[in-house]
């Protein structure tokens, strides 16, 4: 009959389907195989792989092996073919104790991905023991009053073979007065002599059978035992216990020595035939007469040696009391005692793992490790809570098999902030008090490259002067990865955005930065680029940072001549005046510029050469010719100037001009003049043009360097102002002045002119002022007075100002004049 699947039963059918498919991948597989004791060392047991559909090609890369345990190893798995064979003789009787089925538990463990599979293995038993009795020969001593159907305890036979290969039959060599009996009891079968016939002492003092005992094997095997009866006169009472069965409950922990209980029978009869001796029945295990002894005359048991619950539970120990009678009486019993278990096992932790090394990117619920638990002790006391101590990012997952549990990630893990972890896993029992095991597993955290390169600030800025060698480093970047090994190497290079960068060059390993050409700051002044550090990870991370570069100018370019400038070319001029003009009559002025800035550009006139210093001075800052003195007739009509034009750098560079000034009568000189002016009024132009747009040019320059200082200090209050010096006659070059800051001092940069208000301290140099800070009251103040034009003479003058007390010096002619209020001065 078909079966026909509705489409309700195929979603029912697909959605179990797809449950049991979750389920095996995440719960682990049960085998059970069978094999007998005493098999070869190689026997293949089962072929698991085969039975759990894994690949025979991938179990070594998979690690495909047995779990060791606390016991020996009788299997082992072979990685070729997939089997579980026998590594070593199993011996079932040595593994396993009594007759109930023989099972040893087994963990198969395979990896990527983790997988553990439970294997029951049977040990079925084979015959390969032969029964025996604990003795050759047993005698009985027998009344001839004895009553028929009285019943005599043999020695049973023991065979370690268990089901049909223990003890199965006994039988006794044919004779009138006895028979055999075998009565079934709790884990044996026990043989008594049952008396079928009256005996006789005057026709027979002794009887010899043989007891054979055989298993149940093919073919069977069997042990006997000689029984010689004896019969003697009469004794008719046997003692007897108050009780066939005694139950005694004892804790494990009881200490050597105890009195455990104490037996009591009583024999009517009198004399010796009253007297009971007490003895243990010589059937029982061996361990039973280690662990407990029988007083004979008291009947008192007591405990020989320590008890362990988990070893064993339950002692039945055979007792018989025996008169002195002839021939004497047997009475028996049966002492039950049970062990109770105290908590006296810690928990036992055996820690799988799969590898001590875990990958930062882990995610969470990533199995680590397999944690199994066991404690020997039963009930509450075997019952263990696992946890892990501490705050680690890991927690335990259990199995679907009790105590078997899985250690997983349960947060994202940081290699930069933990770069190893010790996982405490720690079980405690139930019991009282507690029982406790501790298991430590440290894990290292394995790198990813999830960090980018970082510089230490974003924008860099770099001053570079100008004229640097070409091809020489200029400065360097660095940028640092918290990743470690490759992760953590940054190679170097520069984003080519403009055409300044092809000119840059980066050591992709140092970060050390050259420049292939040298930089002129008269043509660049600053630039930008972008240099991009990127990790040698898979794949890399990068980032980049703004590089701004300012150049800083050197005195490279030396002072040019516009005027006086003659038609090829050179710096030469003539100039005609009337002889009869007046001192401080203004012969021609020098032009001239510098395309430096600051003091590399700030130009000072001098006189190099002159035919009489009486009769022309230079303005050293304007460069204006002037005569001193009226002409005389002594004079002669044609001077040569040779006028020397210098910067003010480190290292000063100069041109020279040359003025010829020729004394003219009054009437030429103005005829003359006229000439000159008509024929020079284009050229004038050009050079005015010229002029003014360097001069433009120049002070753009400046009022953008004056907005930036401001904008940098506006924060900053200040204190002082500046007065400036006052002059009427100024038309010289161009008069600016910076400021700036450095530490607790501030620095002027003036020229030509300086201000009055301007202070100078100690450690000044040519036209750089430092500005004390106000604010130190008890500080002493310098004050210099600079170029000061009075009337055509210079007067250098320094002032001390030292509490009221002012003390001025003139140099020119090194006069002092104190005065001792400065505010009036």
């Amino acid at each position: 009959m078909e079966t026909q699947f509705t489409s309700s039963n195929r979603g029912w059918f697909g959605f179990y389907f797809t449950i049991l498919l979750i389920v095996a991948e995440q719960v682990l597989a049960e085998l059970r195989y069978s094999i007998p004791e005493e098999a070869k060392d190689g026997t293949a047991v089962g072929y698991i792989a085969k039975d759990l559909g894994l690949d025979k090609a991938s179990l070594v890369d998979r690690r495909f092996r047995v779990v060791p345990g606390s016991k020996e190893a009788y299997f082992e798995v072979n990685s070729d073919n997939g089997a579980l064979q026998v590594r070593r003789k199993i011996d079932r009787e040595e593994i396993c104790h009594g007759s109930g089925a023989c099972l040893m538990e087994l963990k198969i463990l395979v990896e990527n991905p983790l997988e553990m599979h439970h294997v029951v293995v049977e040990i079925a038993d084979v015959n390969d023991h032969y029964p025996s009795f604990s003795e050759n020969e047993q005698t009985f001593e027998i009344g001839e009053q004895s009553s028929l159907g009285t019943r005599f305890q043999l020695d049973a036979a023991r065979d370690p073979d268990a089901g049909i290969n223990s003890i199965r039959t006994y039988t006794l060599t044919s004779n009138d007065h006895f028979d055999i009996e075998v009565i079934q009891s709790e884990e044996e079968k026990v043989p008594y002599l049952v008396l079928k016939k009256s005996l006789d002492r005057e026709q027979k003092k002794k009887h010899v059978f043989i007891l054979t005992a055989a298993d149940g094997g093919k073919p069977p095997k069997s042990a006997t035992l000689n029984i010689s009866i004896i019969v003697l006169d009469s004794n008719d009472n046997r003692p007897a216990f108050n009780k066939e069965t005694y139950q005694i409950e004892i804790q494990e922990n009881t200490l050597v020595g105890t009195t455990l209980t104490t037996l009591n029978a009583t024999d009517p009869d009198e004399g010796t035939n009253g007297e009971i001796e007490y003895s243990l029945s010589k059937t029982l295990p061996r361990k039973a007469y280690e662990v407990f002894r029988l007083d004979s005359v008291s009947g008192e048991i007591t405990l020989e040696h320590a008890l362990d619950f988990e070893d064993s539970d339950t002692f039945k120990l055979d007792v018989q009391a025996s008169d002195k009678g002839q021939p004497p009486l047997i009475g028996r019993c049966r002492v039950i005692i049970k062990i109770k278990d105290v908590n006296d096992n810690a928990p036992e932790i055996e820690v799988t793992s799969l590898s001590d090394t875990v990958s930062e990117d882990s995610k969470p619920g990533t199995v680590i490790s397999l944690v199994s638990v066991t404690d020997k002790d039963s009930s509450v006391n075997g019952k263990v809570i696992v946890e892990i101590a501490g705050n680690v990012p890991f927690e335990l997952k259990p199995s679907y098999k009790e105590n078997i549990y899985s250690v997983v990630t349960k947060d994202f893990l940081d290699r930069e902030k933990e770069q190893q972890y010790e996982i405490t896993i720690k079980g405690t029992d139930c019991g009282d008090p507690p029982l406790s095991a501790v298991k430590i597993l440290r894990i290292q955290i394995s790198d990813v490259n999830d960090n980018r390169p970082q510089f230490s600030q974003n924008p860099l800025q770099f001053y570079l002067k100008e004229n640097n060698v070409a091809g020489a480093s200029i400065f360097s970047v660095s940028a640092t990865d918290n990743d470690v090994n490759k992760n953590a190497a940054v190679i170097y290079n520069i984003f080519r955005q403009n055409d300044v960068t092809s000119f840059l060059n980066v050591n992709s390993d140092t970060g050390q930065i050259s420049a292939l050409k040298s930089f002129d700051f008269e043509t660049l002044k600053t630039f930008q680029f972008q240099v991009v550090a990127t990790d040698s990870g898979t794949p890399s991370l990068s980032s980049n940072v703004t590089v701004n570069v300012f150049i800083l100018d050197q005195n490279d370019n030396a002072p040019v001549i516009l005027y006086p400038l003659s038609s090829n070319g050179s710096a030469e001029g003539v100039e005609e005046i009337p002889r009869n003009v007046n001192a401080g009559h203004l012969v021609t002025k020098v032009r001239a510029y510098d395309a430096d800035i600051g003091y590399n550009g700030w130009l000072l006139f001098s006189l190099q050469e002159v035919t009489d210093h009486s009769l022309f001075g230079l303005d050293r800052y304007t460069g204006q010719i002037r005569t001193l003195r009226s002409f005389t007739e002594t004079d002669e009509a044609e001077h040569k100037l040779v006028i020397l034009v210098k910067d003010n750098g480190n290292v000063s560079l100069s041109a020279t001009a040359t003025v010829i000034v020729k004394l003219v009568e009054p009437k030429e000189a103005f005829a003359a003049s006229d000439v000159k002016s008509a024929a020079k009024d284009d050229e004038d132009n050009d050079v005015t043009f010229y002029l003014m747009i360097t001069l433009g040019a120049v002070s753009v320059l400046f009022i953008i360097s004056i907005i930036v200082l401001i904008a940098m200090q506006c924060s900053k209050s200040t204190d002082y102002t500046s007065k400036y010096l006052q002059e009427t006659n100024y038309d010289g070059t161009l008069c600016h002045s910076i400021q700036y800051r450095s530490g607790d001092k501030r620095y002027m940069l003036v020229g030509p002119r300086m201000s009055i208000g301007s202070t100078i301290v100690p450690g000044s140099h040519a036209n750089t002022l430092v500005l004390p800070d106000r604010r130190r009251t008890s500080e002493e103040r310098i004050v210099k007075i600079a170029s000061n034009s009075v009337r055509g003479t210079k007067v250098n003058c320094f002032a001390r100002e030292r509490g009221t007390r002012l003390s001025l010096r003139d140099r020119s002619n090194g006069t002092r004049t104190d005065h001792t209020n400065a505010r009036q001065w």
